[in-house]
């Protein structure tokens, strides 16, 4: 499932933590990349120990824990600190796939099932610089307004088109969900948003309470069965 969510920040929010950004360290993107990676990534990234860089990631998270469409997608159990990265010059990252497992500021390591990008930078601002993921569908080319992020499977193979002209200013990040599964995720997303519809849409008769919450009984119970802690 490759889902765009809009409006993760606030507009203000997203200019402040964007001057933050264009204000600190950049480095060259190669220093985190895995040996395949650094042969097709060309870009620049704060370093993860940057105060902007704990600033920002902090306000990202704390923005997540209070977005329905983010939990009830992701249905997360670790997020790694958001990193970030710059493209401009004609800079690019080639086709790729993210890498399976990352490790945790305390050492722990996590298994990267959803990778996630949160753009800074309107999309007027810069040509090229598209975020093309690859599905069974196939590609999906993705710009978005700054504030907004897409949420994707960390299997999929993806790119970052040239930038020729601007300057491309993202966030990005992996988490660990409670569902292996993106198939049960997507279900169990999919239930999740009807029976919101249900609940906030129709008229408080009875039978549709009685309906509404037998179906969230089966979505937690599902939930119960499938999830990993």
């Amino acid at each position: 499932m490759i889902l765009c969510i809009p409006s993760v920040l606030a507009p203000l929010e997203s200019a402040e933590c964007r001057k933050l950004l264009e204000e600190a360290l950049w480095e060259d993107g190669r220093a985190t990349a895995g040996h395949q990676a650094m042969k097709v990534k060309d870009n620049m990234q704060v370093p993860g120990d940057h105060p902007a860089a704990h600033h920002v990631g902090a306000v990202i998270l704390k923005a997540l824990a209070s977005n329905p469409l983010f939990m009830s997608a992701a249905l997360p159990l670790h997020i790694l600190p958001p990193m970030f990265n710059r493209y401009s010059g004609g800079q690019t990252y080639g086709t790729h796939v993210d890498a399976s497992v990352r490790t945790m500021p305390d050492g722990r390591r996590i298994r990267t099932d959803l990778s996630c990008t949160l753009f800074f930078a309107e999309p007027e601002e810069y040509e090229g610089g598209e975020l093309i993921i690859e599905d069974t569908y196939g590609a999906k080319s993705v710009k978005l307004n700054a504030g907004d992020m897409v949420l994707y499977p960390s299997t999929s193979l993806h790119r970052v088109e040239p930038v020729t002209s601007g300057t491309r200013l993202c966030s990005f990040f992996w988490l660990q969900s409670m569902i292996r599964s993106d198939e049960r995720r997507s279900l169990l997303f999919d239930m999740d948003i009807a029976i919101q519809r249900l609940t906030g849409g129709l008229p408080d008769q009875p039978l549709v309470h009685e309906a509404t919450t037998q179906l969230t009984g089966v979505y937690h119970n599902l939930l119960r069965q499938w999830a990993e802690m």
